[in-house]
């Protein structure tokens, strides 16, 4: 486990605690410190895609109140059900293929520093496998066709580096790998 003496957290007085007994817990205390730190070193995260699920989503939401309250009885309205179902699947379809598609195990996207002459942003994608506490934390290029993409760069930890006994994390020690991770994907793309 991290010693309770570590490098203090470089952004909040109140330490993060997670429950070391839930894996989810803690993919989601250290998810959310990655996106602090990535936002700090000057990426703005990119929405677009969230925007578009959810405009998607309320779309499905749409069709299923219009299914719901159309204003004629059952044997009337049948070829109109149809259709909602029918738009109602296809939506579904859509949302699930962007998911396995697009996001994967993405927790971030980001659109390129201000003032930089990349021309792609991250792609910021994490796993922690059930019943391990090996960390996987990997960094992309959004757009992997780019002529200014690099190679992804990525770290496997185990989450005990970061927490003490009593679940705290130690955010000093996490900022700093997080940190040094975005600085070997800039700086491979210097060595270009």
């Amino acid at each position: 486990m991290a010693s309770d003496g570590a490098a203090a957290a470089p952004a909040k007085a109140t330490p993060k605690k997670a429950n070391l007994l839930d894996p989810h817990s803690i993919k989601h205390l250290l998810d959310e410190t990655i996106s602090d730190v990535v936002k700090s070193k000057g990426y703005a995260e990119d929405t677009r895609l969230g925007n578009w699920k959810l405009a998607i989503g309320a779309a499905v939401i749409a069709v299923a109140l219009l299914a719901q309250f159309y204003p004629k009885k059952f044997p009337q309205n049948r070829e109109f059900l149809l259709g909602c179902i029918a738009i109602y699947v296809v939506l579904n379809l859509v949302l699930l293929i962007l998911s396995y598609t697009k996001e994967k195990d993405a927790i971030m996207f980001t659109h390129p520093p201000s003032g930089s002459f990349n021309s792609t942003g991250l792609v910021i994608s994490s796993k922690l496998p059930r019943f391990s506490d090996m960390y996987t934390l990997t960094i992309a290029s959004a757009d992997p066709q780019s002529i200014s993409a690099n190679k992804p760069v990525h770290f496997t930890k185990s989450v005990t580096k970061w927490f003490t006994k009593e679940g705290v994390l130690v955010e000093g020690l996490f900022w700093k790998d997080v940190e040094r991770l975005i600085d070997d994907y800039n700086s491979e793309r210097k060595s270009k």
